[in-house]
């Protein structure tokens, strides 16, 4: 493969005549580059009226690399041909330069130019171009290619520090004017008119028709070329081969983007996402790209408007910039209903919204850059998860948050400065196990997290927030205009016809499955265990009428028959003749749910058999008892009229190799809450029969972290996320890991 480099423009801000003197005190040898051994003269011509000088120079470079490789060699240095092509008249230099030494295995060109700066004809600039490509050297191809862009850019940096040290050395010794080239019959007779009257800014090569043909593309002046100065002044300091990938991929958008050009931020941006891997980042781009003029994104800006839904219950804002200049974003996600928010306005609307906070955040980014006079391309957020509940962990919530992280981390890379997480209950910990294996490692290494009050005092909030600056609810003094969030009355809820009109509903119907509840006639699922210690998780909606949930277990079922493990029966009960004791057990107690809620659970299986998941209408308490309904009672209900309760619900089987093992610790961020891992790490006693129900009380007003205890997190079923094919790499199931650990059923959860 053929490396490239391509340097941006760097600027002397000293006349061309003074900058070739200093170029030429460079020649024979020169100290101040100790691998440049030095040079002989080969050929040297002059045009008729001495405005072009043609040197061709032999020079010999030191090899730098392990002995073994100079070993086999057999060189200790290697000789470069270099031509000159000096046009005084036109005020440029044209440098080409190939290597001789093993020139039938490497190909090494260099091309390079100084020319008068379009702007201002007392400064100099120089660009700087090459290749390399290695056919084949005894099998280390690949080492030596690592060798040489190393020490090549290593010299090209070198390179202007020298220039910049002989030009101090001339301005030193009281050489700071070198004259103008003017003609020979010119000097004679006015030499200072003829000067005035010359067009400095004409780049046209005159002289011979070989100097002509020195002049590489690079050289040709381009308004859209990147500075040196510029780059350090706006976009921060960049090693000669990253600045070399900057020019390459703008040049290339140049050249082949039909569309706008993205800003230069933007372009390094995804540059730094693919670790400056030139063709990933620009595969990378043109992704983006497509993605943003399919979607209009350009124009997001100016014409969304969130909808006032929105503005009152999404609990986020921009709020002032930390201690570095950067943009700083607030996002109090424990207090912000995130089902509600998806039932009331849709998926894609709260996509929109996010692209829109990133959007506005470039835009910061670039007012931030010119308020702080030093480059800034990235913002910080601080997220506030007091609150944070099982609730936040409904299915489709999650899958929703893992596409708009898939969305963010393609379009919008490397805008994240630092992630600040405050007040992380004990629930986080199951949050990012399923959400971390989709963020790019380069982000989470930028995540802090804080529980409890840590974040107060040194080594907290103050070492990145001004102490003027950090919000009220944290325990600062700046007022916070960030909305507060609270849960969305289901009243703003759109219908199901607006969410099918929106596809929503379909999309929770993908995963989940609907059912009608009569009272005589329950909905029952069954569920086929070939080992024991096996999970079955559970996840439902109440959308209509009070229901009771009970689980049971059978040894065998009424009709057996090939059945995949954990496979569903569809349309199968179990024989209502069966007495309960003695042909199944009840092995969770029934628990009633109430209109509006939301449950979760799981249960670690004691035994192989039928396990039986069954919603029935609710009734009084005399009528609750744990048994199955009879054959009349469910023709009795088939056959009247009568109220039905309705549900949403998914169910999830995880057999016991999946989950044997310690709960994974944060390791790809840096964790004030590491207690929590390391307890549930020590103890190995299974539980066999553990499970748990969370649940939202209907009454509640508020989000609040009442339920946030131990066993919150033990009860948190992993919520079917196995089932989708892109989410294995979440294959930890953290609920019945922390369950079995703690040896303990865990009780029913409020929050």
């Amino acid at each position: 493969m053929v490396q490239k480099y391509q340097s941006p423009i760097r600027v002397y801000k000293h006349p061309f005549e003074l900058v070739m003197v200093a170029y030429e005190k460079r020649f024979p040898t020169c100290p101040q580059i100790p691998v440049f051994l030095g040079s002989e003269v080969l050929r040297e011509s002059r045009s008729a009226d001495g405005a072009v000088h043609v040197v061709e120079r032999s020079c010999r470079l030191r090899v730098e690399a392990p002995r073994l490789l100079r070993k086999i060699a057999g060189v200790e240095h290697v000789v470069f041909v270099q031509r000159n092509v000096l046009n005084w008249k036109e005020r440029t230099l044209f440098i080409e330069a190939h290597n001789e030494t093993f020139a039938s295995r490497v190909v090494v060109k260099e091309n390079c130019s100084y020319r008068v700066h379009p702007e201002n004809e007392d400064w100099t600039c120089f660009e700087q171009s090459a290749s390399l490509d290695i056919r084949s050297f005894f099998g280390f191809e690949s080492a030596l290619e690592k060798i040489a862009m190393r020490q090549y850019t290593a010299n090209v940096k070198r390179g202007k520090e020298v220039i910049e040290h002989y030009l101090n050395e001339l301005i030193s010794q009281g050489t700071s004017h070198i004259p103008r080239w003017t003609p020979a019959l010119a000097r004679e007779e006015d030499a200072p008119s003829q000067a005035r009257q010359r067009e400095p800014d004409s780049l046209e090569v005159c002289g011979p028709s070989n100097a002509q043909d020195l002049a590489p593309e690079s050289v040709s002046t381009d308004g859209d070329k990147l500075d040196a100065d510029y780059i350090d002044r706006c976009l921060g300091h960049l090693t000669p081969m990253q600045e070399s990938c900057l020019v390459q991929l703008r040049r290339w958008l140049q050249e082949t983007h039909k569309g706008k050009i993205p800003k230069d931020e933007h372009i390094l941006r995804f540059l730094r996402a693919r670790d400056f891997h030139l063709d990933r980042a620009r595969e990378m781009l043109c992704q983006s790209l497509s993605w943003r003029k399919q979607h209009q994104v350009d124009l997001l800006l100016e014409t969304w408007r969130p909808p006032a839904l929105l503005e009152e219950f999404y609990a986020g804002g921009w709020h002032y910039q930390d201690i570095d200049g950067r943009p700083l974003y607030i996002l109090r996600l424990g207090h912000m209903d995130t089902k509600g928010l998806m039932k009331a306005v849709g998926e894609e609307v709260l996509l929109r919204h996010i692209l829109s906070v990133n959007e506005e955040g470039q835009k910061r980014c670039e007012g931030n850059t010119k308020q702080f006079g030093r480059p800034i391309s990235s913002w910080t957020c601080l997220v506030d998860l007091e609150g944070l509940s099982l609730r936040h962990l409904w299915r489709p919530g999650v899958k929703a948050l893992l596409r708009m992280i898939e969305v963010v981390e393609g379009n919008y890379p490397e805008t994240l400065g630092r992630l600040l997480i405050v007040r992380a209950p004990r629930v986080f910990p199951v949050l990012w196990t399923l959400i971390s294996p989709f963020i790019n490692e380069n982000t989470r290494q930028k995540f802090l997290i804080y529980s409890g009050s840590n974040y107060q005092g040194p080594g907290g909030l103050v070492d990145y927030l001004d102490k003027d600056v950090i919000p009220d609810f944290l325990g600062g003094e700046c007022l916070c205009n960030v909305p507060e969030g609270g849960l969305v009355p289901k009243s703003l809820y759109l219908t199901e016809e607006d969410q099918e009109n929106e596809d929503q509903l379909w999309q929770w119907r993908e995963t989940y499955h609907s059912a009608s509840v009569l009272r005589g006639a329950p909905h029952e699922v069954t569920v086929e265990i070939l080992e024991r210690e096996s999970v079955i998780t559970w996840d439902f909606d109440i959308l209509r009428g009070d229901v009771v949930f009970s689980l049971y277990h059978a040894k065998q079922a009424s009709m057996p028959g090939p059945r995949e493990p954990g496979a569903r029966a569809s349309g199968q009960l179990m024989d209502r003749g069966w007495a309960l004791g003695a042909n199944f057990s009840c092995v969770e107690a029934p628990l009633i749910c109430r209109e509006g809620e939301s449950i979760q659970g799981s249960h670690v299986t004691r035994w192989p058999g039928i396990y039986l998941l069954q919603w029935q209408m609710h009734s009084p308490p005399a009528h609750m008892a744990c048994s199955l309904p009879g054959v009349e009672d469910v023709l009795t209900a088939l056959h009247s009229p009568g109220p039905r309760c309705k549900l949403l619900y998914y169910y999830e089987v995880l057999a016991s190799e999946d989950f044997r093992g310690s709960m994974s610790s944060l390791e790809s961020c840096t964790s004030r809450f590491s207690q929590l891992s390391a307890a549930t790490s020590s103890s190995s006693a299974p539980s066999h029969s553990s499970s748990l129900v969370s649940r939202k009380a209907p009454a509640q007003t508020g989000l609040s972290n009442k339920g946030n205890s131990l066993s919150a997190v033990t009860g948190m079923p992993r919520l079917g996320l196995a089932s989708d094919p892109r989410l294995h790499p979440v294959r930890t199931p953290i609920t019945v890991i922390l369950t079995m650990h703690l040896g303990r059923s865990m009780d029913a959860v409020s929050f």
